[in-house]
């Protein structure tokens, strides 16, 4: 793999007074992209899915030395924040031990804190999403719960809450019957807009969208808005 690599780079290895590594300066460090999409239709019927493929394969194309992590909410599991979660955490937040709660609130509790993790660990974001009612399917709003985790992805200040995953970028895919991102609907799209204050709240700022909107209002324009939606993905994950 590093043959692959060492025509396009040029690599310098520092170490420091005692000899010891330290880096090796100029090389193309990999990231971790988690790709996360909640949508049970297939992806071949699905504007988002499709036009999220198409973003993943052009990022792939771009970038091979990265790793990338699928996660289909709709074929996983994510805990809601239910009865156990919250006696779960109230009782560790009272001194006790995780071996005292119960089964239901060990295992609830141990995939949230996983899919915490799991999210920290990444470098860059991607969301895939239909529009449902405004906003998006309940499987994404309950992902995000086991992502806003004070102590994890934020804190509390004495000047208020600070995000704690600065320094990484995400992009949100839709797909939208109508047209929300102008004229009077637009004040009842609560899909990105949500997902961008979520993700501001916990650091990301950087953050692009790709909006497919407007295939059941416009039907006849729909493999046009849809053509549109794949080269702008396309375009974006080049220098994502």
């Amino acid at each position: 793999m590093f043959k692959r690599y060492v025509t396009r780079i040029a690599v310098r290895i520092v170490f420091d007074k005692r000899n010891k590594f330290i880096a090796m300066k100029g090389e193309k460090n990999m990231a971790k992209l988690l790709y996360i999409t909640a949508n049970p239709k297939r992806e071949e019927e699905s504007y988002s899915l499709s036009v999220g493929r198409a973003f993943l394969n052009a990022y792939k194309q771009q970038n091979p030395q990265d790793e990338i992590i699928e996660l289909d909410l709709y074929r996983t599991d994510i805990p809601y924040i239910d009865a156990d979660v919250l006696n779960g955490w109230g009782k560790l937040q009272q001194g006790q031990s995780f071996d005292q709660l119960s089964a239901e609130e060990k295992q609830k509790i141990s995939r949230i804190n996983e899919l915490t993790d799991q999210f920290i660990g990444a470098d860059k974001y991607v969301f895939v999403t239909p529009m449902w009612n405004f906003s998006f399917p309940p499987k994404m709003k309950a992902y995000i719960d086991t992502i806003c985790i004070a102590g994890k992805t934020f804190r509390y200040t004495e000047n208020g809450s600070v995000g704690l995953l600065t320094g990484r970028k995400a992009v949100h895919i839709q797909a939208r019957g109508g047209i929300y991102s102008e004229g009077p609907t637009k004040e009842v799209e609560f899909g990105d807009r949500y997902l961008r204050a979520v993700l501001g709240f916990i650091g990301i700022t950087d953050v692009q969208s790709v909006i497919v909107e407007g295939m059941a209002q416009f039907p006849n324009e729909a493999e046009s808005i849809k053509e549109n939606a794949l080269k702008r993905a396309e375009q974006i994950a080049k220098n994502f």
